[in-house]
């Protein structure tokens, strides 16, 4: 089979950052599922992970995460899916990854593909939507429902890939007022079109910009990109007894600033429950097949931002570029070998 990945950590300029590779057909055990992918998205993940987060070891290390495809084979333990099935999902961090023309991947991370979705505008969703909605139901607590709430969730970062998914969960399964950053007028229209009622400029002080739309408060913050920069901003804005939930890192934070105003602090990792085995795995697969529902239902609209063509080593070096250089606009996808 053909896939795309890297023998050593290299910046995407090297010729030899992403390479393409003829690779043996793998078999499924337990309850794998063998999918033949039709299409992948790239994730911020996947240049961090070619840029040195794991380290190569001479042998080709598979990248990707995301994937739209059709199961071809099943484990002789799986029970959920058949040959034939259209799926989508997000695989696991410990297995070699999507960018294959055959992948493995436990059936228990894996929900049934919007049939209303082409292959390609499904493969933009599995690994944010995932996020997105771990970030806000299960680590930030808000309550489903839209019922009217005095709630405010604020969004560092709104216009990147997860933004894109979660300013549309907390618009359509909450009664939340809704507020994304965007830095440039062409990601804050993005952001709007997305359903959010207010979008301030994250390159301006938050608790400014918050003011100026007259809600100086947020009951509710996620970080999604530079919340270490923003953090005292952050701490700032957020109500008493307020939750900030994020899901990059803060190296130099002073985190006791949290402690005035009991605020509490969550992390979201959307591979801990295929690192760690836990025994709710099957939420992902759940909650995919749930947010497919949504989108035949056109309540969710798929967040491709641009088709970068078919999966090989060219496309996706172009594609890592363009995430590294923090410009892009929805999620990049590839189809087909």
């Amino acid at each position: 089979m053909k896939a795309v990945g890297f023998r050593k950590p290299l910046p995407v300029t090297d010729p030899d950052s992403l390479l393409d590779f003829e690779l043996p057909d793998p078999v499924p055990a337990g309850r794998d599922l063998l999918v033949a992918v039709k299409a992948v998205s790239v994730n911020p993940v996947d240049t961090k992970t070619r840029a040195g987060l794991r380290p190569g070891t001479g042998d080709p290390t598979i990248l990707g995460y995301d994937a739209a495809g059709v199961v071809r084979a099943t484990g002789p333990d799986a029970k959920q899916f058949k040959p034939g099935d259209e799926v989508w999902y997000s695989g696991s961090g410990q297995r070699p990854g999507t960018n294959a023309q055959l992948h493995l991947v436990d059936e228990r991370l894996v929900g049934r593909k919007p049939a209303s979705l082409g292959f390609a505008q499904a493969a933009a969703l599995p690994l944010t939507t995932i996020t997105a909605w771990e970030l806000l139901f299960d680590r930030l607590g808000v309550v489903r429902g839209k019922a009217a709430t005095d709630e405010t969730l604020l969004m560092i970062g709104a216009a990147g890939g997860v933004g894109s998914i979660l300013t549309q969960l907390a618009c359509r399964l909450t009664g939340m007022t809704v507020i994304g950053t965007a830095s440039r007028k062409e990601t804050a229209d993005w952001v709007r079109s997305l359903g959010a009622h207010h979008v301030i400029d994250h390159g301006k002080p938050l608790s400014a910009e918050m003011r100026r739309i007259g809600i100086p408060h947020a009951s509710h913050v996620a970080g999604l990109t530079q919340s270490d920069a923003h953090f005292k901003e952050i701490v700032q804005v957020l109500a008493p007894q307020g939750r900030f939930g994020l899901i990059d890192a803060l190296p130099t934070a002073n985190i006791m600033l949290l402690k005035e105003k009991s605020i509490s602090l969550h992390w979201e990792m959307m591979f801990t429950r295929s690192q760690f085995l836990t025994p709710d795995m099957p939420a992902q697969s759940r909650l995919l097949t749930e947010v497919a529902h949504l989108v035949d239902a056109g309540a969710i609209r798929t967040t491709l931002g641009d088709n970068f063509g078919s999966i090989n080593a060219a496309n996706l070096k172009r594609a890592h570029a363009l995430i590294e250089s923090g410009k892009a606009r929805g999620k990049i996808v590839l189809e087909g070998f």
